[in-house]
C-alpha cells in the first residue's frame, strides 16, 4: 500500500463516517446531498440545468478516464 492509497482511503473513510453521523443526528442541512443542493442551487431551474449537465458530463467522462481510454 502506498501513501496515496492511505491518504485517499482516509479521506473516503472520514467522509463516509461524517455522512453516517449526519444521517443519524437528523439535523437539517448537514448531509452531503443537502449541502450539494444548497451549493449548486438545484431548487432553481438554472441550478438544475447546470447540475444535470455536469452530472452527465461526469458520467460520460469518468468510465473512459478509469479505463484509460482517454
Amino acid at each position: 500500500m502506498t501513501w496515496p492509497d492511505v491518504i485517499w482511503g482516509g479521506l473516503l473513510l472520514a467522509g463516509a463516517g461524517y455522512e453516517l453521523f449526519a444521517i443519524r443526528n437528523r439535523l437539517d442541512g448537514d448531509t452531503l446531498s443537502e449541502r450539494l443542493r444548497e451549493w449548486l442551487r438545484t431548487r432553481t431551474r438554472t441550478g438544475r440545468a447546470v447540475f444535470l449537465t455536469a452530472w452527465l458530463a461526469l458520467a460520460l467522462w469518468f468510465p473512459l478516464h478509469i479505463t484509460d481510454v482517454l
